[in-house]
Order: structure tokens, then sequence, then C-alpha cells
């Protein structure tokens, strides 16, 4: 039964994500993505945490995964963060 409530909040976390992120403007896309790079460098330093402390194989290999995880979604989040911000510039002609 546990499980079954456990897939049905996946779901449901899912659509509502969905949902909330289709209704964002543009212009806030920036930020919100600055707030969610923030949030996964807390997780990435958990991540940290976690696969140090305990002698553990699966609690290494499952920190591993996050650490990796964690990392992409930073660096690119940030890379895309550039990308928009490079498209508010303005574009003079040097000639």
């Amino acid at each position: 039964m546990d499980s079954i409530n456990l897939i049905f909040i996946l779901i449901l976390a899912g659509f509502l994500g969905f949902e909330l992120i289709k209704k964002v403007p543009a212009t806030l896309h920036t930020p919100l993505m600055s707030g969610a790079n923030a949030i996964s460098g807390v997780t990435l330093i958990g991540a940290l945490a976690a696969s140090g402390s305990d002698q553990n194989v699966l609690t290494t290999i499952l920190g591993t995964l996050a650490i990796v995880f964690a990392t992409m979604n930073v660096v690119g989040g940030y890379m895309v963060t550039d990308r928009m911000l490079a498209m508010f510039k303005s574009k003079t002609n040097n000639k």
C-alpha cells in the first residue's frame, strides 16, 4: 500500500510541476533557474556528505550517483541561465 501511495504522489508531483512550469513567463525563467541551481547545490553538498559518511557499498554508490546527477543539474542550469541572459544583451554593430 505504501508503494502505491508513493507512486501516486510522484505522478501528482509530475503533473503539478508540468502545469507550473508551463505557466511561467519567459521573464521569470532566469530567476527561477538561479533558485533551482542553488537548491541543486545544496543537494550536491548533501550527496557529498552522504556518500562518504558510511562504509556501506550501496550508500557509496547511491551517493556517487546523486553527486553525478546534481552536478549535471547545476552545470546545465548555469549553461541555460547564461544562454538566456545572452539573449537579453544588446546587439551593437561594430562597423
